[in-house]
């Protein structure tokens, strides 16, 4: 699916009402009913509703809600913030039409103190900004979103929370913003959504549908995807009944050291349950025998070293390679990680330590092949490039630096974003907090590395890859719960993520 900046959802909601063709009001008239429809269908109508309506066609939405929801005996009072702001046209016609609706109480704000008292059961629709926004709410406008957010009710916000920027959010840092429990937002989630700093405000968001024109969605050029399980389905390698393990490809998954051990494990482990034809774990020399007993399916190909990764030898009969689970920041690991990258002509994902080792030897960025895969989380992130106030400003700083190396920077999170060279960013929609678990990225390595040993590209890959972990993470946390899910039920449920992704798309 793609995702879109206010900027082009106005073309695409233009380009509906000049061809549709619909009248702009009627659209209006479209959003408050899908709001209308959510509402009806999650919130009784014991509750007396707020409705708080800015001067712009978001102010406009709630006011048309406001009438619907009187027509279907909600309680509803009406609370007008405009200040000596000019309505919208098609503000002002709905506020021509709820005038017409004597028993709806209405009360123009002139300083919070207008707000009406609020009972426990009460619900505030805010209404105030849409995705118009492009300065911090001040003055009156600030001081009810700020009254609003001290009130002990339930705040329901209307396509984003008033005063919340679409996207980048880095200018409003003193911003004053709605904290919604629920935010109903039209057609599209918006980028902000997808960062960590601004769920406070946009609390659980669920999208409705307000029939904006497929013809402008699919013209509409933009950066900004979320992953589908179709997408993923349409990549993953089609095994046909003559075919061998040779085809699938092989993976070498450079990790561990002693005392980590788990990190080696848990990475060939789930490399070998992602597909891939052959897997073979290059290891210090003592962590050989644990390997062996604990997967017996994977080969092991001995450092010279006992204790850390020195040097890896006889790469080019792999496919794919993955390094840096447990490896250790030594010296000699160190200029083992260089000479691979030196000699390496396949498919690479670097993660962990071998983030750890380019953060103190950034140099190493200019020497990466083209098509590498990076999976820094964001304290990884942070050392590698330095820190940065807002989840936007990261992940623009993750795109010049996929643009720089020719890598792809898999930014792991709540929404993993995959950064492609070409500037494309592909937000993940699976996964859960349970994840945030010891080992989950070294999992995470090893099924991105059999993806790539069975040919799919490095964009390809990351997509798939993270899509696949986050739903055998979400598969897990349905039978384990959050509390107690663990990086090894992440690899139970890869076999079954597969097996969803796929039959969704075959049945």
């Amino acid at each position: 699916m793609k995702l879109f900046t206010s900027e082009a959802i106005r073309r695409i909601d233009a380009y509906t009402i000049k061809n549709e063709p619909v009248e702009s009001i009627d659209l209006m008239e479209r959003a408050a009913g899908s709001l209308l429809g959510w509402i009806t269908a999650n919130i009784e109508r014991s509750r007396r509703i707020i409705v708080v309506a800015g001067p712009g066609n978001n102010g406009g939405d709630g006011l048309a809600l406001a009438r619907m929801l009187y027509h279907e005996r909600y309680s509803v009072t009406v609370c007008t913030l405009h200040h000596s702001s000019k309505l919208s046209p098609d503000c002002a016609t709905n506020m021509d039409r709820l005038r017409q609706i004597t028993d709806i109480t209405c009360i123009e704000l002139k300083s919070p103190h207008d707000l009406p008292e609020v009972a426990d059961n009460d619900i505030v629709i805010d209404a105030i900004f849409g995705t118009g926004l492009t300065r911090s709410a001040g003055a009156l406008f600030g001081e009810v979103i700020d009254a609003i957010n001290k009130l002990d009710v339930s705040v329901i916000s209307v396509d984003i929370p008033s005063g919340l920027f679409s996207e980048d959010n880095s200018g409003n840092i003193n911003g004053t913003v709605i904290r919604a429990d629920v935010t109903l937002t039209l057609q599209f989630p918006k980028i902000a959504f997808l960062f960590s700093e601004n769920e406070k405000y946009v609390g659980r968001y669920e999208v409705l549908t307000i029939g904006l024109s497929p013809v402008a969605i699919e013209a509409e050029e933009s950066r900004f995807r979320m992953t589908a399980g179709s997408y993923v389905a349409s990549e993953l390698t089609t095994r046909r009944k003559f075919d061998h393990k040779g085809m699938f490809g092989h993976a070498l998954i450079v990790a561990g050291s002693r005392g980590k051990t788990g990190a080696a494990i848990l990475a060939a482990r789930a490399a070998i349950r992602s597909g891939a034809g052959l897997v073979t774990a290059h290891l210090p020399g003592e962590l050989g025998s644990v390997m062996h007993c604990s997967v017996p399916e994977v080969m092991v190909q001995y450092d010279q070293s006992d204790l850390l990764i020195s040097e890896v030898t006889d790469i080019d009969k792999y496919d794919a390679i993955g390094m840096g689970p447990g490896i250790g920041q030594k010296p000699n690991t160190e200029k083992a990680l260089r000479a691979l990258l030196e000699k390496c002509s396949c498919g690479l994902v670097l993660d962990a330590d071998a983030l750890n080792i380019i953060s103190s030897h950034r140099s190493i960025l200019t020497r990466l092949p083209a098509g590498t895969i990076l999976t820094p989380h964001p304290g990884e992130f942070e050392r590698m490039m330095g820190e940065y106030d807002n989840g936007y400003s990261r992940l623009m700083a993750a795109s010049d630096l996929a643009s720089q190396t020719n890598a792809v920077i898999v930014l792991k999170g709540a929404y993993t974003a995959i950064v492609l060279p070409g500037g494309d960013i592909w937000f993940n929609t699976t996964g859960n907090p349970g994840m945030a678990t010891a080992g989950s990225g070294d999992v995470l390595t090893g099924m991105i590395t059999a993806l790539l040993a069975q040919g799919c590209t490095s964009a390809s890959a990351a997509i798939s890859g993270v899509y696949l972990h986050g739903l055998a993470g979400d598969i897990a946390a349905s039978k384990r719960g959050y509390q107690s899910l663990i990086a090894s039920d992440i690899i139970d449920n890869i076999g079954e993520s597969f097996l969803q992704t796929v039959k969704k798309q075959t049945i």
